[in-house]
């Protein structure tokens, strides 16, 4: 049977609810915080009272991309879960090669090493001490997606093996991925390489995709099968048009919505209102929600993007390998 798989365990798709596709509750420290010190910290009662609104206007579920060894700390998010009652999907894979020094492991380990490390995250427990060596203390706190990043572009050289690694692991355990368009750009080079290694693109998510405001470059990707997650809504400058509100009614004249789902990226304590940013974690399911309906987008299609599209994407497929 299908399920997806949380910090506090294996739950039916269908009690996933309302669901925030990409978001980081905390980036705990590491070479991320040095270079971009407004990166939200791992400080759990922040993080818990930044998520009471949403809350209110029906939150349930919420996609963590923030993977291994860049400041992901599997025990708060799981206490995170556990004091806000929400189901919380932590990630195992790597993220961009500028979060990590020039003798990082990522670097130096080939895609079948890279996958056993993603898999016994999925499997076993992600590593209290998040893969920065030399021990490794499994949790009981499972990972639920298979984050990894490409470059701008499309895939580099460096990852292109942790694309491979991501599909190795993927075809072993099930295991969604969810990646990272830099810019928007690349999904289609991301989609041909992950195909190439036998990936179910039918469980994998392109983020950040929006920023191409491009109705044939969304066409393609959603030909594949594939999904896509726009967390641009609240950038668009004041005065310049939404775009992406302009892609979700391409999206619905197109009929394309089954494979949508929104988040907000919002890693940065700038956007959080208990550090008294904006516009706030309540945004999406708030004020850009409404704007949704003002611009015609059903009611169907809504309840789509929030909850049927992401409990498809995020449960485990058929194990293949």
């Amino acid at each position: 049977m299908p399920f997806v798989r949380t910090v506090h365990g294996d739950i039916d798709p269908a009690e996933l609810g309302p669901t925030y596709a990409h978001e980081h509750l905390a980036i705990a420290g590491g070479r991320p915080r040095e270079l971009f010190p407004d990166f939200v910290p791992g400080d759990v009662d922040e993080a818990v009272e930044e998520l009471g609104e949403p809350m209110l206007l029906g939150l349930r579920a919420v996609v963590d991309g923030m993977p291994a060894d860049a400041g992901r700390d599997v025990l708060v998010l799981a206490e995170i879960a556990s004091r806000t009652g929400l189901h919380v999907i932590a990630p195992t894979g790597l993220h961009h090669e500028r979060y990590y020094d020039d003798r990082h492991w990522s670097l130096r380990l080939v895609p079948d090493e890279l996958a056993e490390l993603f898999e016994a995250d999925i499997e076993i427990g992600i590593d209290a001490l998040d893969y920065g060596g030399p021990a490794v203390r499994r949790t009981p706190h499972r990972a639920g997606v298979i984050k990894v990043a490409g470059s701008e572009g499309g895939p580099s050289a460096r990852d292109a093996r942790i694309f491979a690694a991501a599909a190795l692991a993927q075809r072993r355990t099930g295991c969604p991925i969810l990646t990272h368009c830099e810019h928007g750009t690349g999904a289609i080079e991301q989609l041909g390489l992950l195909r190439e290694h036998g990936a179910d693109l039918g469980h994998v998510i392109l983020s950040h995709t929006d920023k191409r405001v491009d109705r044939s470059y969304h066409q393609e990707i959603l030909a594949s099968g594939a999904f896509v997650e726009y967390d641009q809504s609240f950038r668009w400058p004041d005065g310049q048009p939404n775009g992406t509100l302009q892609l979700l009614e391409w999206i619905e004249e197109d009929g394309l919505g089954g494979q949508v789902m929104l988040g907000m990226d919002a890693a940065r304590r700038g956007y959080w209102r208990v550090y008294g940013g904006r516009p706030g974690m309540s945004f999406l399911l708030g004020p850009f929600r409404d704007a949704m309906r003002a611009r015609g987008i059903s009611e169907a299609s809504i309840q789509g993007y929030f909850v049927a599209n992401p409990a498809r994407a995020f449960a485990f497929g058929e194990v293949q390998a």
